[in-house]
């Protein structure tokens, strides 16, 4: 199973504070762990949301709203994609983050590409999707 581990913004990431050595020295300890323990697909920090921009969809056109963005309910600082056996082994790694007081990380599950077999009885866009995630993986570097 693949879950999302999805780290919130807040007022010092949105301002593009860098985390002091310390807090990345806790952090590159507790990546090292996670890869160590071959969980860790992926994981990143994100800029702060002024660097951004978001889509909106309407029924015929598109339009663009460039960051910074207020709704800090919102904001989301950095992420993890990890594969683990369950969303309880996800949530015991996740307890071991180091994170300050206060902080919610949410944790979400990936689909995988069974889970829409009932909209693709045959299989065929499911085999189209690994195809296309396979061509992906070999051209990352």
């Amino acid at each position: 199973m693949r879950f999302m581990i999805i780290v919130p913004g807040n007022e010092k990431s949105e301002a593009n504070v860098l985390p002091t050595e310390q807090e990345l020295r806790e952090m590159g300890k507790y990546n090292e762990e996670l890869v160590k323990a071959g969980i860790m697909l992926a994981g990143e920090g994100l800029k702060a949301t002024s660097a951004g921009a978001r889509v909106k969809f309407g029924a015929k056109d598109r339009s663009v709203i460039d960051g910074p963005f207020t709704e800090a309910k919102e904001l989301i600082a950095g992420f993890w994609i990890w594969q683990v056996k369950s969303k309880a082994e996800a949530i015991e790694w996740v307890k071991r983050a180091p994170f300050p007081a206060g902080t919610v990380i949410e944790i979400r599950q990936v689909f995988e590409s069974a889970d829409f077999a009932p909209s693709d009885p045959t299989g065929e866009l499911r085999a189209k999707e690994e195809e296309l995630r396979k061509t992906s993986q070999a051209k990352t570097p």
